[in-house]
């Protein structure tokens, strides 16, 4: 009895320690700003901020210029310093630019981003034009460039037309590599034997001619840095790059995510740049530029005339300037303005630096919104294919107790008729913080818990993070450990960092064997009570270190091939997140599609699944804050994304959720989640008018999901995002351009969410075209139709309106000239309606016109690469609905039929309706109601087939 006493009094003393370092952790992680870094505090930020504009020191050598296979090559001089750059200027096909600049001999190879591009982007060739003492011009297509020698500048046009300028401010710097200044030894008074004088003219020579490598200023933080107590060796020394790229007519970009802050990215004169470095922020602030989870180095440029982009290939961290010679002008300076006549161009103006790396910079000419993403996934690669339940509702919670816990929120969902598809488990179903176990007290049987949901078509999600509980008698630890797999720290012995487990080591997951083994773990053989409709939640992966500056792992840890952490570290959560995909994909030996969530991201995320925002708060101005930063990520190319359903940190009131899922059913990624000091939240612990407008929501997106399924399919191919925002549909209206409380689901939905306690109404904008013309002596009406979802009312734009709202309602329309693919029967879960019905809800437009796509495959497997899929296109034109096959060599089999079709904004009843479809004609029953909705009843055609409605 005593041994057994000892051994508890050990056990509780542990884990006693463990909660109070925990603790400490979180109330040190609250909102402290103070820590994480300002520009002034990081060195790098702060030498290249203070750069004065038009001061350059860099010129380039036209001399030296060279075309080899298309590609332009030449030097470019630091005068100051003499060092020499080579820069290469590539023309890409889709009609995009490449420049790369770096050392001509570098000390050492510099960092240069692997694995994110899907290829090497095939290249067009320059043909080089007029040449003088001081420009060189080229073209290759519609891109054109013209580069001036000294200072070095560089134009980008497109079209004829200027569209970025590179290096026209002068904040162009790159810090060469070099060897650290030693002092020199006092000199010695009596030293120095032999003839007076001698080896004098060679010192003084040394004291006025100082090496050229050398003419830089020694400035505090370039060999050494501290942050708090954490202190960062920087045994490279400075490595910074940073340039400058203005776009001329342009008032708003957009992109670099993530931040929590608005759509339309604002100016940082007065105040801190955008950050880009993963970090865990715990319960973030608003309004901030301050880095978050997740860093996608890409942004947009939009005007009324066309969109551009910007893709700045590295994975450092990275601080982005933004000023605009409008936005950034006073009240008083844009009155005189007005009144002396002036219309100065306007422009934004960006300054990039990252610490180190190269400069890598993709421009991306465009010139539509649509053009931008396909040239960007050219780059990055086009979004992966979800499985159709990863689109349907999720129920997370930190946590679910055990398996009684997991049953009972299983069976209350159908007691009340709510329908979900994914069940997660957090940190705590582990054996302490073990990542691949169980805990065998709370789940000891797995594998049946995972039968049970799989009954009824569900899932269940577990988290799987990247820190490693050093503990010799875990698998996990041993076989990294043997394998030398860690990152090690500064001094070569592996890195320990704190995190959930206590004591953790960290995966070098920048190592493709490393990436191999982790992935290894994900097969039904080794991950121990894991069936195939378990999938998983990578957390934590920025990496996460709680012990770490800013909470996250050291800059000198060192990784494979003897790069530092510095220069890895955005790439990091990218590849835990490829790894883990890549082991779901390798369980089912490629039959089966993964799902991923991770939390970090970096470009090329959109391969291998969703993300979310993060640590959120049950807070109104959250809720708000999610659209524009689920916006900004789709923007980014990352297309499945979404925010933690009632906010992850806190308890919502019954109004707050309520509107949180109705805002959250119209967004890619739907998933509940909470913290584990909250109360419990589910639907069915709300009163019963909360509780069934949150059922509504949730059927509104189950409803929705052929529509929603069907978008992604088209991102898959285009790389265009389901969730859009306004000026990406109406790119010539200026009103949408900063639009952010309302947005667009493919080219047909319009969703206002309700973002404010209390709120009665809303105000929404309709937009679109309005006139009326001539044309062979008919007048022909165009105009913006939007019918709402709920009532069928028909608006017509472009207008803004107040729009009542009631609890269960949120404004939602459907553009005239759409036909939506849904499905009304109501079911558990996704799979249980695959061969079930559908309706089609045609709205028309003006012209009586109206179009919509459909695309259906079995719902999981990577089938559809084999061509056992279905995509169809429906249109109504000329009162006739026809089906036709957009993809004629694909086949799949279908019991699916057509239920009914709803037509909005007829004129007038049809008097008779007929069928047509392999060569037989029947007539349809139908029914037509005073808002001139038509509704066609059961057409009973299936869904695969080419048919013919035809009303008259």
């Amino acid at each position: 009895m005593a041994a057994f006493t000892k051994k508890h009094e050990v056990m509780f003393s542990q884990a006693l320690f463990l909660l109070v370092a925990v603790l400490l952790v979180e109330m040190a992680r609250s909102v402290d700003m103070t820590n994480f870094k300002k520009c002034e505090q990081s060195g790098f930020c702060r030498r290249n901020r203070k750069i004065e504009q038009g001061n350059t020191p860099y010129a380039a050598d036209l001399d030296s210029a060279r075309l080899e296979n298309g590609i332009l090559h030449l030097n470019v001089l630091n005068t100051r310093t003499g060092i020499l750059l080579k820069l290469e200027l590539y023309a890409l096909q889709n009609q995009m630019v490449r420049m790369k600049i770096n050392e001509v001999t570098p000390l050492k190879p510099r960092y240069e981003v692997p694995d994110v591009l899907v290829g090497e982007p095939p290249t067009a060739s320059w043909e080089l034009g007029e040449r003088s003492e001081m420009t060189l011009e080229g073209t290759s297509g519609e891109s054109s460039f013209i580069l001036t020698a000294q200072p070095f500048r560089l134009d980008i046009l497109y079209g004829g037309q200027l569209v970025t300028r590179v290096n026209s401010r002068g904040l162009m710097n790159f810090e060469h590599l070099r060897t650290k200044k030693v002092d020199p030894p006092a000199e010695d008074e009596n030293a120095g034997d032999g003839e007076e004088g001698e080896g004098e003219e060679e010192k003084e020579k040394e004291k006025e001619e100082p090496a050229e490598t050398d003419k830089l200023e020694e400035e505090d933080g370039m060999w050494e840095e501290t942050f708090k107590t954490h202190h960062d060796s920087k045994p490279n020394g400075p490595s910074a790059v940073a340039m400058d790229f203005t776009f001329p007519g342009f008032e708003h970009v957009y992109g670099i995510p993530e931040h929590a802050d608005s759509l339309a990215l604002k100016t940082t004169r007065s105040g801190e740049p955008y950050r880009l470095y993963n970090l865990d922020v715990f319960e973030y602030e608003l309004d901030s530029r301050m880095a978050l989870y997740g860093s996608v180095p890409f942004m947009l440029a939009h005007n009324s005339d066309r969109t551009i982009g910007l893709f700045w290939l590295n994975a450092a961290e990275t601080w982005i300037d933004i000023t605009s010679n409008t936005a950034d002008k006073g009240m008083f300076g844009k009155m005189m303005d007005f009144v002396k006549g002036d219309e100065e161009v306007p422009e934004m103006n960006t300054h990039w630096i990252s610490e180190s790396g190269i400069i890598d910079v993709f421009f991306l000419m465009g010139p539509k919104p649509t053009d931008i993403f396909r040239q960007y996934a050219s780059l990055t690669g086009l979004p992966y294919m979800p499985p159709l339940f990863a689109i349907a509702y999720h129920q997370c919670r930190w946590n679910y107790n055990d398996e009684e816990d997991v049953k009972t929120v299983d069976e209350k969902f159908d007691e009340h008729d709510i329908p979900y598809d994914v069940i997660w488990l957090d940190i705590e179903h582990t054996n302490g913080k073990r990542y691949f176990t169980w805990d065998k007290h709370k789940f000891p049987n797995p594998i049946a818990m995972q039968e049970n949901i799989a009954s009824k078509g569900r899932k269940m999600v577990t988290i799987i993070d990247p820190h490693i509980k050093q503990d010799s008698g875990y698998h996990m630890y041993s076989e990294g450990k043997d394998g030398s797999y860690f990152i090690r720290n500064k001094d070569e012995n592996e890195f320990q960092g704190w995190c959930w487990p206590g004591s953790s080591s960290y995966p070098d997951f920048t190592r493709e064997d490393v990436r191999s083994w982790w992935s290894s773990k994900m097969s039904f053989d080794n991950y121990e009570g894991s069936t195939s409709s378990l999938f998983t939640w990578n957390d934590m992966n920025e990496p996460s270190v709680f012990n770490g500056p800013e909470v996250t792992m050291h800059k000198d840890a060192k990784h494979a091939g003897g790069w530092e952490h510095r220069d890895v570290h955005n790439l990091y959560g990218i590849y835990v997140h490829r790894a883990t995909a890549e082991g779901q994909i390798a369980r089912t030996d490629g039959r089966e599609r993964p799902f991923v969530l991770s939390r970090a991201f970096f470009a090329g995320t959109q391969r291998y699944g969703a993300v979310w925002t993060g640590d959120n708060a049950a807070e109104w101005s959250h809720l708000k804050a999610s659209i524009p930063m689920c916006l900004s990520i789709s923007l980014a190319g990352i297309p499945f994304v979404g925010a933690d359903v009632g906010g992850f940190f806190k308890s919502p009131d019954a109004e707050l959720l309520t509107r949180w899922y109705q805002a959250a059913a119209y967004q890619p990624f739907f998933r509940a989640h909470a913290h584990l000091d909250t109360k419990r939240r589910e639907p069915w612990l709300f009163p019963d008018l909360n509780m069934a407008a949150m059922r509504s929501a949730i059927r509104a997106r189950y409803a929705l999901l052929p529509f929603w399924y069907t978008l992604f399919y088209e991102a898959t191919q285009t790389g265009v995002p389901p969730m859009r925002p306004m000026w990406m549909e109406f790119p010539e209206d200026s009103k949408t351009f900063a639009m952010e409380d309302q947005y667009m689901i493919g080219s047909d939905l319009l969703v206002h969410p309700v973002t404010d306690a209390g709120a009665t109404s809303v105000n929404i904008y309709l937009p679109g075209p309005n006139s009326t013309s001539i044309v062979r002596h008919t007048v022909v009406r165009d105009e913006a139709r939007w019918y709402r979802m709920d009532t069928f009312d028909k608006m017509v734009g472009p207008t803004d309106v107040s729009i009542h709202v009631s609890l269960t309602t949120i404004p939602v329309y459907q553009r005239g000239g759409s036909i939506l693919p849904t499905k009304e029967r109501i079911r558990r879960c996704s799979s249980l309606g695959a061969g079930d019905p559908y309706t089609l809800r045609i709205a028309v437009d003006a012209q009586g016109f109206a179009v919509g796509n459909l695309y259906k495959d079995d719902g999981h497997t990577f089938n559809f690469q084999k061509g056992q899929y279905l995509y169809r296109q429906f249109e109504f034109k000329d009162s006739k609905l026809s089906s036709k096959d957009l993809a004629p060599n694909s086949e799949f089999k279908t019991s699916s039929w057509i239920e009914r079709i709803v037509v909005i904004g007829l004129s007038e009843s049809p008097n008779h309706i007929t069928l047509t479809s392999q060569g037989n004609t029947q007539s349809l029953e139908f029914g037509f109601s005073a808002q001139g909705v038509l509704s066609i009843r059961k057409p009973a055609v299936n869904i695969a087939d080419d048919f013919e409605i035809a009303l008259s």
